[in-house]
């Protein structure tokens, strides 16, 4: 297929808004339906991934779908889940004269307690450390093999980044002196316990329906979220990012509710299929190991993290610096006070309810990690708004007229 070819399925999932109507009212008209047939008047719609929560958020999509449908943002954004106790390492690592290299929101990712008066990788460099910002581990390691000083990667991402740290590693890519600090976490078993922690009140709407992450998709095949339809009885769908994409999703979710279903259906079937990647999975299997996890302000997860296996300890900054692991005994959520990410990333609460939001808390000075990142949902909320925002707005203008 062409680029123009793509050029132009971009402009009609963007743009065509007499489909979207079109759509937006078959939403309508289905949800009056589930409705009038259960008796539920409310439901929730979670999306576990950052750039889908962007494309609601930018593109006003709260605005169109039934008042009493809520979209609200799971862990999507792996930035946002690194524990503290990691950057707090990297920044000694950077301190004690390493070249500690990191992307850009993970650069700014504020940790829980400062060492040697440094708060983040940024203000580690503004002290003396060696930070470098790249935007792939190839930069890294081309940059690491031109200097020969020892240095470290640091790792994050979900499964659409392992592929990439893998095949560093299989093809040889990296120098002696750059290891890997990998903090890969696989959503999956964050998916399974958000859903665990929407049931846990009563009181509360649980979550009704999954609009499953497409670039992760794209990694492990949709086959990797049909345990929460077989499981929690919940219509999953994997979704492109365009708001068209989005919101074909919500209506396919809202036509499996009333009929009755819980299946998990692709909807971004240009690039997702039912397996996936195998030889990306086969690259991730045969590096890394998986294991239990620390999610930031979430908990520690069973299997939800990734770590080189033994036979690649040469790259292993774990293993070369002695960077300590936590331990569930040990560790706390570690949010800042009074910051609300930890119910924020759980769809518990909105941006909006944070009383750091946009206050002490904005993406020029961040407090908590959902402000950080692009991906972030608090970020996203800070730069293009929200229902709850304009509406409050609106009657904060209307009261202000008389």
């Amino acid at each position: 297929m062409t680029l123009g070819f793509y050029s132009e399925l971009e402009k009609q999932l963007r743009f065509n808004r007499e489909l979207a109507k079109i759509v937006v009212e078959k939403i309508k008209g289905l949800f009056t339906e589930y409705t009038v047939k259960t008796g539920i008047e409310r439901l929730k719609i979670m999306d576990f991934c950052g750039t889908h929560e962007w494309s609601i958020t930018y593109y006003g999509l709260r605005s169109l779908v039934p008042s009493g449908m809520e979209l609200v943002a799971g862990p999507g954004c792996p930035v946002c889940v690194v524990p503290s106790h990691y950057i707090e390492e990297s920044i000694k690592l950077a301190l004690d004269g390493v070249v500690v290299y990191a992307y850009g929101d993970v650069y700014k990712l504020r940790a829980r307690r400062s060492v040697r008066g440094a708060y983040s990788l940024s203000e580690a460099r503004s002290l003396g450390g060696d930070v470098r910002i790249v935007q792939d581990i190839l930069s890294a390691t081309r940059d690491a093999a031109g200097h020969g000083k020892p240095s470290v990667f640091i790792g994050v991402g979900f499964e659409t980044a392992a592929p990439a740290y893998a095949w560093s590693i299989l093809r040889k890519h990296l120098p002696v002196n750059l290891k890997l600090l990998i903090l890969v976490k696989l959503t999956p078993p964050a998916m399974f316990y958000s859903l665990e922690v929407s049931r846990e009140k009563p009181t509360e709407p649980p979550i009704n329906g999954v609009i499953a992450p497409g670039h992760v998709s794209t990694i492990t095949g949709a086959k990797a979220w049909t345990p929460v339809s077989e499981n929690y009885g919940l219509p999953v769908v994997i979704s492109g990012f365009e708001p068209l994409d989005v919101l074909v999703s919500i209506l396919e979710i809202m036509k499996q509710l009333v009929e009755g279903k819980a299946e998990t259906v692709i909807e971004y079937k240009r690039s997702v299929s039912w397996h996936g990647d195998l030889r990306a999975q086969n690259a991730i299997n045969k590096v890394f190991e998986v294991v239990d996890d620390a999610w930031r302000g979430i908990g520690f997860l069973p299997k939800s993290g990734l770590r080189l296996r033994e036979e690649y300890r040469l790259y292993d900054a774990f293993h070369e610096y002695g960077v300590r692991e936590l331990k569930p005994v040990e560790w706390e959520k570690d949010m800042p006070p009074g910051c609300r990410c930890a119910e924020v990333v759980l769809g518990k609460a909105y941006p909006t309810q944070c009383p750091l939001f946009m206050k002490a808390c904005t993406p020029q000075k961040p407090v908590g990690p959902c402000m950080v990142s692009i991906e972030g949902t608090c970020a996203i909320w800070a730069r293009f708004g929200s229902r709850d925002l304009l509406l409050r707005i609106t009657n904060e203008v209307k009261t202000s007229k008389g």
